[in-house]
C-alpha cells in the first residue's frame, strides 16, 4: 500500500478522489492500493523549554540563551491530534511507499518530516508531491512528477533551523 500524507483533511479529500481512494476510515481514506491521510497543522512540535529543564519555565536574562543539548519532539496535546498521529504512524509503518503531500513550502516540509521522525520512519524513503493547485490536472501532473524526498532536504534543514 502507498500512503499519502496531506497537511489538511480538505486537501486529502481532493487527492483521495484523484487516486480513487474513496473508502472512509478513521483518520484516512483508502482504496485502489492507496491510503490518504492528513495532519491538521503541526501535530508534532518541539518541546517547550521547561520540558527540558524546569528552571527554563520563567524566562530570566541570566538563563539565556535557552538551548537544549538536543532538541526533542512531542505530540500536540489534544486527544484528536494524538489519535490522528497514531493512525499516521500505523499507516507509515505498514506502507511500501510514502508520499509527502503537505503544503509546498518550508512549513509543509517541516510538518511532514517531524511526523516521519516521530513515527520512527525517518529512514524510509519517500517521494514528494509538489503542487500549488488542487485542480484535477494539477494533482495528476504532480503525481506524474513525484520527486525523491531527499531532493527537499535543504528545505527541511532550513525549516528545522528556523524552528529550533
Amino acid at each position: 500500500m502507498k500512503v499519502v500524507l496531506a497537511e489538511k483533511p480538505s486537501v486529502a479529500r481532493d487527492i483521495a478522489k484523484h487516486l480513487k481512494a474513496t473508502e472512509k476510515k478513521q483518520g484516512y481514506m483508502e482504496g485502489n492500493g492507496w491510503a490518504v491521510t492528513w495532519a491538521f497543522g503541526h501535530l508534532v512540535e518541539l518541546k517547550e523549554p521547561e520540558e527540558y529543564k524546569p528552571e527554563w519555565k520563567s524566562w530570566k536574562l541570566n538563563a539565556l540563551p535557552i538551548i537544549p543539548d538536543q532538541f526533542e519532539l512531542r505530540t500536540r496535546q489534544e486527544n484528536s491530534a494524538r489519535e490522528q498521529l497514531e493512525t499516521i504512524k500505523r499507516l507509515f509503518q505498514e506502507s511500501e511507499e510514502i508520499i509527502c503531500a503537505t503544503d509546498a513550502g518550508r512549513e509543509g516540509e517541516l510538518i511532514f518530516r517531524y511526523i516521519l521522525d516521530w513515527s520512527g520512519c525517518e529512514n524510509k524513503p519517500f517521494k514528494r508531491l509538489w503542487i500549488s493547485s488542487l485542480t484535477a490536472s494539477a494533482i495528476k501532473k504532480g503525481f506524474d512528477k513525484l520527486a525523491p524526498g531527499k531532493d527537499f532536504d535543504p528545505l527541511y534543514h532550513a525549516a528545522k533551523c528556523r524552528s529550533e
